[in-house]
């Protein structure tokens, strides 16, 4: 690995604290989005009011994405964050399904999302744990996500979402292109794979489709419940969300749900190329099998023949007379012909 890409794993892997990266969001700023670190951070929460509920007038809040893999991380958060014992909890009951849920007076959400370097593998899905305030926005992650770089990027880019609810909602919508750029990579092997077989070059296709499969299959049975769950949520939302930002949340819900059956019209295609690709197979080997059975009915008669006549006994027919061979050969290639035809014929 290069000078810069381990510098830039370093940088990505976070602070001393574990902060990968924090924003400071105050539309009445010059500046509206505004990267600080773990110490900037710290002291705008400790400026803040002890009741989440008290609303200062400003409608600032703040960003913070941590990497659970650096050994402070969640000590920070511990000490600085006063976040619901809900959010550590989930952190540790080793659930990975999604879900979004109510603690207290803030949102916690767990998210599947898939790795940086994706390669299109089924273990190539990791978590990403949330809880949204209205003052505060805690993202963690033990490996790095396309999602959240995604929005980070866009972000460092100018993109200052005026709420923590329309931080979450851009967060979701960055997800749903990452996994419609998944849907249109999958597609596209998927035709490459399908060329291939009607082009009569099977090669290695059935396990490719296999991963392409179990991919697919992880990724709806991960991100399924999202749709459902954040339906349930805005049917009773926290108090300092707007209806706007609830309308929001509810238009990328549809998107998810786009995508997902798109996941699953995928699926049933790869099944369906499986099958033909199997039937193929079959036909191959039917065929191997039948050229087999012809060439052993084929070479029967004179086998047995041989077999008789290899027999060191008196009494072997046609021993001592002067066309004996070649009346054996006639007898040997006229059980042959009757074998060659009855096979012939039931194969026709």
């Amino acid at each position: 690995m290069s000078a810069f890409h381990e510098l830039a794993a370093r940088s990505y892997g976070g602070d001393e604290a574990g902060l990968i990266c924090g924003y400071l969001f105050d539309a009445s700023a010059p500046e509206p989005a505004r990267a600080i670190d773990s110490a900037q951070a710290a002291a705008w929460l400790g400026a803040q009011p002890e009741d989440p509920a008290v609303d200062d007038g400003s409608g600032a809040y703040v960003w913070l994405h941590f990497n659970l893999s650096h050994a402070q991380a969640e000590r920070w958060l511990l000490r600085h964050a006063k976040l619901s014992d809900t959010f550590y909890e989930t952190l540790h009951d080793g659930l990975p399904s999604t879900r979004i849920e109510r603690a207290d007076d803030s949102l916690i959400a767990v998210i599947n999302d898939v790795h940086f370097e994706f390669s299109f593998e089924p273990s190539d899905i990791s978590t990403l744990w949330i809880s949204v305030g209205p003052r505060l926005v805690v993202t963690a992650r033990a490996k790095p996500l396309r999602s959240v770089d995604a929005l980070r990027t866009a972000v460092k880019a100018g993109d200052a979402p005026r709420s923590s609810t329309e931080l979450l909602e851009h967060l979701l919508r960055a997800q749903a292109d990452v996994l419609v750029k998944i849907v249109r990579g999958v597609t596209s092997r998927i035709d490459h794979i399908e060329d291939e077989l009607l082009a009569g070059r099977l090669d290695h296709k059935r396990a490719r489709l296999g991963v392409l499969r179990r991919l697919l299959v992880r990724l709806q049975r991960l991100l399924a419940p999202e749709p459902a769950a954040l339906f349930r949520l805005l049917q009773g939302p926290p108090s300092w969300m707007s209806e706007p930002d609830a309308q929001e949340l509810r238009g990328s819900t549809e998107e998810f749900s786009v995508v997902l059956r798109d996941m699953q019209a995928l699926q049933e295609r790869i099944k369906l190329l499986q099958e033909e690709i199997a039937a193929n197979v079959n036909e191959d080997n039917n065929r191997s099998l039948f050229v087999l059975t012809v060439v052993t009915v084929l070479a029967l008669p004179i086998n047995i023949l041989a077999g008789l006549f290899g027999m060191n006994v008196g009494g072997i027919p046609l021993a001592e007379h002067k066309h004996g061979f070649w009346i054996v050969v006639a007898i040997v290639a006229s059980f042959t012909a009757v074998a060659a035809w009855a096979a012939f014929r039931k194969k026709r």
